[in-house]
């Protein structure tokens, strides 16, 4: 138990320091060359596919018949896992629906294992980036479970507006019109 402890000790210190200086380690150039677009042209290949296959180290936490899930390489907060579908999907408009329900069913689960794990955090977030200006860099659909303590330097910054009704109102009838297509 003590071991855990201070192993989680470490992933602290590890994960505080990586929110200071950027890494450059080995796998994260690998994670570049390959998930990074070529020409205008999303390159489908990525280290998740190698990672599904097991050419490449993970620490799996979860495996299914369709579903990988296992600790992020650069976490944002220690026992940040990534939940991937084993078939490729780029994004979420190639991913069969079923199957994207089923990532959210296991990041479920997962956030209730790191609430009871050494990890002990008291909150989790999910995060799913969906294309270049959403923050995606790895093009292979993926669900980050974060979890949450306080103070931990994580959080989503943004400006909320306030529009008004008729806007939200225009919006919405758009939205609804794309859905009957």
């Amino acid at each position: 138990m003590s071991r855990l402890r201070s192993a989680a000790g470490r992933l602290r210190a590890v994960a505080a320091q990586s929110r200071a200086v950027a890494p450059r380690s080995r796998a994260v150039r690998y994670l570049r060359r390959f998930a990074l677009r070529d020409s205008g042209a999303v390159n489908p290949y990525t280290i998740f596919a190698d990672i599904i296959a097991g050419r490449a180290p993970a620490s799996v936490v979860y495996d299914d018949p369709d579903v990988l899930a296992f600790l992020d390489i650069r976490p944002v907060t220690p026992g940040h896992l990534l939940v991937v579908p084993k078939v490729v999907a780029r994004n979420l408009a190639e991913l069969d629906p079923a199957l994207g329900g089923k990532l959210f069913q296991v990041g479920q689960r997962l956030a209730a294992a790191l609430r009871e794990s050494e990890v002990g955090c008291d909150g989790v977030n999910f995060f799913l980036a969906d294309g270049v200006t959403a923050g995606q860099e790895v093009f292979h659909v993926h669900l980050h479970v974060i979890p949450r303590t306080p103070g931990d330097g994580f959080g989503l910054r943004a400006r909320a507006t306030s529009p008004q009704r008729a806007d939200l109102d225009y919006l919405a009838g758009s939205i609804r019109g794309a859905l009957s297509r």
